[in-house]
């Protein structure tokens, strides 16, 4: 089977790693000895206490394999579609294999693999045939194998929504939540660090009282509560048809904006918003995709953003963007582009180690902790956004409550039985979200174990090294500071402490 080969061949690398000297390495070489170490740790972890391919659906879904093929062009299309009708005509097996490893499966997974195999479904029917309108040569191709991989498909969507009936009529659904054991030992496997759950919890409590303060202060300067200054930007929404208008904006002014203060160095890297597809609906509302971590070719980033689906009711839309408003999608972009995710990744890649290793291997809670120092570091030197750097901070300091708030639901949903009632009332009382974006929270909380913690776990190891560094050279610029921080690849920021202090 191929999880035992799997098995076997993290067995037979970690001995092999465990042979050598890393202290003898280069400091660089033993940065990727520890991520290698980890990475086969968590493999282990994933495959023999998880059991994830056992029980997550959204595994088996094929999307994201056919869409890279057709999204980016890293080679000729013809070469292209040939490797998507390859990987057509591989699906009905794929599936097939999925459903002889699933057993019972959690109610809010099932669901949302439902939704994301439909979206899978549209965009071979769809993307596909626009895609063959410039290389109608292919159509044979592609036609030989493109209706056996829909009806499988189709076949497998229908499965899943058998055994979503099933549970719903008394056969009830496997529990989502990890336990405590195998929470703290996530945790620490994807945090890259002897991460103590407890701990962390505690510091989130005491800084999400610390940043409630904060944004009242804030507040009160800008004419009232908290809750009724949020309430008054969030009269500011744009709409389906304007939303990737206002991030493509933002992108365009922030960019100028870190080019004059010196933020970083800038590199001419292609990038684009586009609207994201809906293989990849249902978890956030936008995300950062930039080239595979080994592709040389200049492909573009992606910064993707989900407007709300065509058959949600007009309170709930309303409630999107309500909390995604103009000010608040101003702070989205930093995040997700610049001088976040987009600009860090454009250092990343031009990292050039003695092994791929640090390429393949990127730290999310670096990754993501870089993502919201660049939010507070835009409000500090007072981004404007719409035109005052106050409502910017305003939405940036409910964005760190929400981040806060984040690694509370992670710890306390997985390893100390949080229900869902008492997560809302966390996320729309003190967190100030509005009913939709806490709902939407509580299943991410669900479907994920771990990564919700690497914001805010990651935002204090960045911001410490941002400290450590300043003091260990206060003769640098901040372009030089951050130029250093993001020089060695995407590593945990406990590998940079090393290598830079």
């Amino acid at each position: 089977m191929a999880f035992d080969d799997e098995r076997q061949a993290g067995e037979r690398l970690a001995e092999r790693l465990a042979g050598i000297d890393t202290a003898a390495l280069s400091p660089e070489n033993q940065v990727d000895a520890g991520l290698l170490a980890n990475e086969l740790a968590a493999r282990r972890f994933q495959l023999d206490e998880l059991r994830e391919p056992y029980w997550d659906p959204q595994r088996a879904n094929p999307g994201r394999a056919l869409r890279s093929l057709l999204a980016r062009d890293f080679a000729p299309l013809p070469d292209r579609l040939a490797a998507l009708a390859s990987r057509l005509a591989a699906v009905p097996a794929q599936l097939a294999a999925g459903r002889a490893l699933l057993g019972p499966m959690p109610q809010v997974a099932l669901e949302t693999a439902i939704g994301q195999f439909g979206g899978t479904i549209a965009m071979v029917k769809g993307e596909i045939d626009t895609a063959l309108e410039a290389a109608p040569q292919c159509a044979a191709q592609i036609d030989a194998v493109r209706p056996a991989a829909l009806a499988a498909l189709g076949e497998h969507r229908d499965w899943l929504a058998a055994r979503l009936a099933e549970g719903h009529s008394g056969g009830g659904f496997a529990d989502p939540r990890l336990g405590p054991g195998r929470f703290a030992r996530k945790l620490s496997l994807t945090l890259d660090t002897a991460a103590d759950a407890d701990a962390i919890l505690a510091r989130a409590h005491a800084d999400l009282d610390r940043i409630s303060a904060e944004i009242e202060q804030l507040a009160g300067e800008l004419g009232g509560t908290a809750r009724q200054v949020l309430d008054r930007l969030a009269a500011s929404a744009p709409d389906d048809s304007t939303i990737l208008g206002v991030c493509r904006d933002a992108l365009a002014r922030q960019t100028a904006f870190v080019e004059e203060h010196r933020v970083l160095t800038l590199h001419d890297d292609p990038v684009d918003v586009i609207e994201m597809p809906e293989i990849d609906r249902g978890v956030a509302v936008a995300y950062c995709d930039s080239p595979g971590p080994l592709e040389t070719a200049p492909a573009p980033t992606f910064i993707a953003v989900s407007p709300t689906p065509a058959d949600w009711p007009a309170e709930r839309v309303t409630s999107f963007y309500r909390e995604y408003n103009r000010h608040m999608l101003h702070n989205l972009m930093v995040h997700e582009a610049m001088p976040g995710h987009f600009a860090q990744l454009q250092h990343s890649r031009r990292f050039r180690g003695q092994t791929a290793l640090r390429a393949a291997l990127r730290s999310g809670s670096f990754i993501e902790g870089w993502a919201v120092y660049a939010e507070e570091l835009m409000t500090r030197l007072e981004y404007p956004g719409e035109g005052d750097p106050r409502e910017v901070r305003m939405q940036q300091l409910k964005m760190q409550l929400r981040l806060i708030i984040n690694a509370i639901l992670d710890a306390r949903v997985h390893a100390h039985g949080m229900t869902e009632a008492e997560a809302m009332a966390l996320m729309t009382g003190p967190g100030h979200q509005e009913e939709g974006e806490a709902a939407g929270k509580w299943r991410r909380a669900l479907l994920s174990s771990g990564q919700l913690s690497t914001y805010y776990v990651g935002y204090t190891e960045v911001t410490d090294l941002a400290t450590a560094l300043a003091a260990a050279h206060p003769e640098w610029s901040p372009r030089e500071r951050h130029d250093h921080m993001l020089a060695h690849g995407s590593p945990p920021a406990r590998y940079l402490h090393a290598l830079l202090t």
